[in-house]
């Protein structure tokens, strides 16, 4: 059972564009489709207003019901395998595989994930793939519908969420009284457990639950996780 593979699949939002953005429910539709095939046990589809806000219920709603229609009327479900069998995806199978164990080496190379992460490789590799994608964009060899090809230069048509401007004084006004009507004595004492655990080096879920259980916030729960472990740098390399 510990060989088997157990994975989550989510949309590609890197894929979304704000123009014509209706037409990212295809987009989103179409991965959704490759998840299933692939066999995901968990997936997210992405909202198709989302390269231009956070969703909207309506454009979330129908996230969800992609998925609702993949299960309940494609028959995608019906099998375990539907792709099984084909050589066209064997072969792409084989060449991913080939080119993750290409992978695998050069972070052995720099003597394992931390090292390599320390270093900045990954960082590196997604800016420079990030890169070549978007100058494959502009120069017109990469199609993207909308964007560089079919484009339409209408106005947007679809609702955008509006964030309610008095949201962030409710939150406040909801903090301050939880922060009155809590036992400050216990979160504290929940927050120390905290803080010599992260200092210990050992799991600190549980500590975080009884944490969260006293009702300490989640500032006053980073603030003791960014005392003992600082704030992460990222490395810049060019």
């Amino acid at each position: 059972r510990s060989w088997l593979m157990r994975f989550h699949t989510q949309t590609a939002g890197v894929s979304l564009t704000a123009q014509q953005a209706e037409i990212n429910i295809v987009r989103v539709a179409v991965q959704a489709l490759a998840a299933v095939l692939g066999g995901t046990q968990s997936l997210h589809t992405n909202s198709m207003d989302e390269a231009l806000a956070l969703p909207s219920e309506h454009a979330v709603t129908i996230a969800l019901r992609t998925q609702q229609i993949l299960l309940e009327e494609s028959g995608v479900t019906h099998t375990v395998d539907p792709l099984g069998g084909s050589y066209f995806l064997e072969a792409l199978t084989n060449q991913t595989e080939a080119a993750v164990y290409t992978y695998f080496q050069q972070i052995e190379d720099f003597g394992g994930l931390l090292p390599a992460l320390e270093a900045g490789f990954f960082q590196q590799e997604i800016a420079d793939a990030s890169y070549l994608h978007q100058l494959e964009v502009d120069k017109n060899e990469r199609a993207i519908v909308g964007v560089n090809k079919y484009t339409d230069d209408s106005p947007i048509r679809i609702p955008i969420l509006a964030m309610d401007p008095q949201g962030y004084d409710r939150q406040v006004a909801r903090l301050n009284r939880l922060r009155l009507e809590r036992d400050n004595e216990k979160v504290q004492q929940t927050l120390d457990v905290l803080r010599t655990a992260c200092a210990q080096n050992i799991n600190t879920m549980p500590y975080l639950i009884e944490a969260a259980k006293a009702y300490a916030t989640l500032g006053e729960i980073t603030d003791v996780m960014r005392e003992v472990f600082g704030v992460y740098q990222e490395p810049a390399y060019i």
